[in-house]
């Protein structure tokens, strides 16, 4: 990993390379998506199964392209029971962490005739995608799903690809019936994409998709959003870890490459007051690199965006942590409580050396749909509130609306809106 000193200039000069991984910068794949949106949005199923065919060599019919209950039944007994009990605990996990998160409706009545609320009511129908090419993650099929089932979403569909013998990963439909998903589909890709924000006469229309993919499946959320809602336009994996001189060099060095292993394109960053810390990180990582298996996907990542910044003291760090707004930040310090307090921007924080990024990924229950490329300044992991519309309640007694009625038509008179202030008038003639 390349080691630098943290000044002002090597900051700017990481941020605008970390900025080189977003989504945003791959034009060059915008206009292969455009052709299959409008291909899928005309010509529905025909252009979905024929995408099928050429891209995931799999000929679906509407016959097929459904997930069937024996194929579930196959799949349980293809997986292992270990495995099988770890994803139900899993579950209960990411449950009952959310379920803390669930609001109810409230209304807020006035003697004066006043009553103003708010209404939440789940979304109807939401469509999860779930990678199933160069690899399959149950575990973000089951982050989407059991969120969007504790919000009470009453439809939930799944769109993953399946081989060129027409079989979906095992692991994934498992994770699908266990979670409670109502219908799968053996379509991935744009095309899938697509297919649930407009529908087919195989796949219906949905309000929202859900789950992440690569750059086609990124670039076709963002054409579609507007016509359905999306958790995120997600770029690829990042890591950052802030540690002292009291952090494990063996803990930290795994935890950065707990990420570089995901793609070409993860980012993996150290940031630490200790010289010492750095050059043992670098001996430790080395060492791992040779014996995982992964490892030329890791020299790749690292290569590019593999860093370790060496701060002069916790106000730099901090604020080089705030910029950067990781996806994962993990804190390794004496007191990483009290550090935590001045992060501000970051997707997800683990605390303490026995709380690495994969705690977080598989079991722990939070939410590890994560922004990414910075926009933790803006934006928060995958959440009830996600899966959930908010209706405003208003209600005025004519008494109520006598006391006010004039301020709100000199409202209207003064934004030139006579007929909205007409509208108000009339009550009082």
């Amino acid at each position: 990993m390349k080691t630098i000193k943290l000044t002002e200039t090597t900051k700017r000069d990481l941020l605008n390379q970390l900025l080189k991984r977003s989504p945003n910068n791959y034009k060059q794949y915008e206009s292969t998506v455009a052709e299959i949106l409008q291909n899928v949005k005309e010509n529905r199923d025909a252009a979905l199964f024929e995408y099928t065919k050429r891209f995931d060599h799999f000929e679906v019919t509407e016959d097929t392209i459904k997930v069937t209950r024996e194929e579930i039944e196959a799949a349980y007994r293809e997986v292992d029971a270990e495995f099988i009990e770890v994803l139900k605990k899993a579950i209960d996990n990411i449950r009952a962490y959310h379920e803390k998160q669930v609001r109810t409706s409230w209304f807020d009545a006035k003697p004066d005739g006043t009553i103003l609320g708010q209404k939440f009511t789940p979304l109807e129908k939401v469509g999860v995608y779930v990678p199933g090419g160069k690899a399959a993650y149950p575990s973000s099929l089951l982050m989407n799903v059991v969120t969007a089932k504790v919000a009470g979403v009453p439809n939930i569909c799944v769109t993953t690809p399946a081989n060129a013998e027409g079989r979906v990963n095992a692991g994934t439909l498992v994770a699908s019936d266990l979670a409670g998903v109502d219908t799968i589909y053996k379509v991935g890709g744009a095309q899938a994409i697509v297919a649930l924000a407009y529908g087919t006469e195989s796949i219906p229309k949905v309000d929202k998709i859900t789950g992440p993919g690569n750059i086609y499946v990124a670039l076709a959320k963002k054409a579609v959003f507007g016509y359905v809602s999306i958790d995120s336009v997600a770029g690829p994996s990042e890591i950052l870890v802030l540690a002292d001189e009291t952090a494990n060099p063996r803990y930290v060095a795994a935890d950065l490459l707990s990420q570089a292993e995901h793609d070409e394109l993860a980012s993996a960053i150290l940031i630490t007051t200790s010289e010492k810390l750095a050059v043992a990180v670098n001996k430790e990582i080395e060492a791992f690199t040779q014996v995982l298996s992964r490892r030329e996907i890791i020299e790749k990542s690292l290569d590019q965006y593999g860093y370790i910044l060496i701060a002069e003291n916790e106000a730099d760090l901090v604020d080089a942590a705030n910029e950067i707004a990781s996806e994962h930040v993990e804190i390794m310090t004496a007191n990483p409580f009290d550090l935590m307090t001045k992060i501000k921007n970051a997707g997800a924080i683990f605390l303490g050396e026995n709380s690495s990024e994969p705690l977080g990924d598989y079991y722990a229950g939070p939410n590890h749909i994560l922004p990414t490329n910075g926009t933790a300044r803006f934006f928060s992991p995958l959440n009830v509130d996600d899966f959930v519309k908010k209706t405003s309640i208003i209600s005025y007694s004519y008494d109520a609306l006598r006391e006010v009625h004039k301020n709100i038509e000199l409202f209207a008179d003064r934004e030139g809106l006579t007929a909205h202030a007409n509208s108000i008038r009339v009550r009082f003639e």
